[in-house]
């Protein structure tokens, strides 16, 4: 089975103590609706912390400080395997601009479940949920 690598920001207001984080919902593709945290496919000769800093830039149109490692989830799904680095990150500069995405939130601890997570996106909720106190 294939393996893609792919980084996630998980942006909140205050990496320190985060009492918010920026969700996305999916505007293409077979999941199209179903909502996760932006960022993409780590290229080659990139560090997962580069990609994300170029993925956030090229979908929201904003610059961000990226943090901790939260973890990296492995997730199978029929087509591929997953390998997703998830990272803490803040806004630097800019105005998170949908440029892919169709909706996006801002959740706050009691809305995390608000929303309907892709699969690979659920196994991170719990870790953030926890941090978020």
């Amino acid at each position: 089975m294939k393996t893609i690598r792919v980084a996630a920001a998980i942006i909140c207001d205050n990496m320190a103590n985060p009492t918010r984080i920026f969700a996305t919902a999916k505007g293409y593709g077979e999941f199209k609706g179903k909502w996760e945290f932006p960022g993409g496919k780590i290229e080659d000769g990139e560090t997962p912390q580069e990609a994300l800093i170029r993925e956030i830039r090229e979908e929201l149109d904003t610059e961000i400080t990226v943090g901790e490692l939260i973890t990296t989830v492995e997730y199978d799904y029929p087509a591929f395997h997953l390998s997703m680095d998830c990272f803490w990150a803040q806004v630097r500069e800019g105005d998170l601009v949908l440029k892919e995405a169709e909706a996006a939130r801002w959740l706050t601890v009691d809305k995390l479940y608000d929303v309907e997570w892709l699969p690979a996106d659920i196994a991170l909720i719990e870790k953030i949920r926890s941090a978020m106190g």
